[in-house]
């Protein structure tokens, strides 16, 4: 397992100032989220959410579910992916939650295909600056400081004091590295694609609460009584 890790420039900063950002619960669609009001991101309540899922219904049927969706990864190309194109396997997924890279990747598509939360645009965070979302989360909402692992708050289910994956490829050396975030001392940096490693995902902005069936067709049905009226007001 590889992990080069290194200091955020205002990791220091950030934890002697110890700012709280107020970072706000909600549940609009059945799911637990939580809004943060600095990256105007939301976040699932559970920062382990694989591992719940894992849980709950099964590994197989879950590891099965996000290779259906997506079956491969497009990347740059490697050693794993000499083209370019990585397929998915049940190894990509430990029953802990941990994934690899392209599993995490993987992991999004599959809850953006079933809207989780009431959205479709979740996506891993990302961690490369200290004014991305997962040290803004780390550092100024939650009061981390370095070398500490995140604060475990009411705020967050199932937070792990370990490695997260970022979204992106590490620049320098994109066919190897991907950028990850340390919950376990707010260090950012790189790491093999293909070790396991946490996904905790995001989605911009607020997530709308969807109406319910009924609304829908009291709001049709509320739409065609006035189409009638205006008809019958135009034929006049």
């Amino acid at each position: 397992m590889y992990f080069k890790p290194t200091l955020l420039a205002s990791a220091l900063l950030f934890a002697s100032l110890n700012v709280h950002a107020e970072l706000t619960s909600y549940n609009p669609n059945g799911v637990e989220l939580v809004y943060s009001s600095i990256s105007d991101v939301t976040w699932t309540k559970d920062a382990n959410l694989l591992a719940s899922l894992i849980s709950s219904q099964g590994h197989s049927t879950i590891v099965d579910a996000i290779i259906a969706v997506t079956p491969t990864i497009t990347n740059t190309p490697n050693v794993n992916s000499p083209l370019g194109i990585y397929t998915l396997s049940a190894a990509d997924f430990s029953e802990n939650g941990r994934t690899s890279w392209w599993g995490a990747l993987g992991f999004v598509n599959y809850l953006n295909s079933v809207s989780y939360g009431g959205s479709d645009q979740w996506r891993l965070p990302t961690v490369a600056t200290s004014s991305d979302e997962f040290p803004e989360l780390f550092f100024q909402e939650l009061g981390g400081t370095a070398w500490r692992p995140i604060p475990n708050t009411a705020t967050f289910d199932n937070e792990q004091s370990y490695t997260y994956w970022s979204g992106a490829e590490y620049s320098s050396v994109p066919s190897v590295f991907a950028w990850v975030f340390g919950n376990h001392n707010g260090f950012q940096g790189y790491g093999l694609k293909e070790d396991q490693r946490y996904a905790w995902v995001v989605t911009s902005g607020l997530v709308a609460a969807v109406p319910e069936a009924d609304i829908y067709a009291m709001l049709l049905v509320g739409l065609g009584l006035l189409g009638a009226v205006m008809r019958r007001r135009h034929a006049k």
